[in-house]
């Protein structure tokens, strides 16, 4: 696989997953510089299942490896919301920015002592097929690749830090002392939610290609 095409066309998630995967020997697209110039409606009730639609609409659209990633936050004390609203959770709904995105959560734990969420990452991959020679191992046409990853974590009571994007401000990962948006894209990459399923997807990509040893 020489090419991979992320179903989304955030710049900073795509960014992100070029950082994660920069020691693997493939070119990296968005959506649109695939040509895909549309969106996906995200009508899935779990992460994994509306990465699933976006990986396969661009997948089929142009029939090249392609992987989506669906996550959010969700928050003990709000029976796990936002979740899969996390993108247009806050009045204006995917028009509100990040920040009056977070601050309406924040409205909403106001108050609240137990502040513990998590991150959480769905990865989904679809692979075209492959006729493979004898050395290698043969890939069926739509093989997939379905990975997650979590991140724990407190809500602050106030946002620290202009790094990052969505949520980072106020979320505080286990055994740190401040935001995600403090402590940089160097750390996040090593233990956001994104960064853990990404690690187990390169590691089935690797195990399907025959290039595991």
């Amino acid at each position: 696989m020489k090419k991979l095409i992320l179903a989304s066309n955030n710049a900073k998630k795509l960014k992100e997953l070029k950082a994660i995967l920069s020691d693997m020997d493939v070119e990296i697209l968005s959506q649109r510089e695939a040509g895909c110039n549309f969106e996906v409606e995200e009508t899935g009730t779990t992460f994994a299942e509306n990465a699933y639609l976006k990986a396969k609409a661009v997948f089929d659209a142009t029939g090249e490896a392609t992987v989506a990633d669906d996550s959010g936050l969700m928050v003990d004390a709000l029976n796990g919301e936002p979740g899969v609203y996390s993108a247009r959770y806050a009045p204006g709904g995917h028009d509100a920015s990040d920040k009056e995105k977070y601050m309406y959560l924040l409205s909403k734990l106001e108050g609240v002592t137990d502040r513990r969420a998590k991150f959480v990452s769905s990865i989904c991959c679809l692979l075209p097929g492959v006729a493979g020679e004898t050395e290698h191992i043969q890939v069926p046409d739509g093989t997939e690749i379905r990975t997650e990853g979590e991140c724990r974590g407190q809500i602050l009571t106030e946002p620290h830090g202009e790094g990052g994007f969505g949520y980072d401000p106020v979320f505080m990962p286990d055994g740190y002392s401040d935001s995600m948006a403090v402590l940089g894209s160097e750390v996040k990459n090593k233990i956001s939610h994104r960064a853990h399923a990404l690690e187990k997807f390169r590691t089935e990509l690797r195990r399907i290609n025959g290039t595991d040893k």
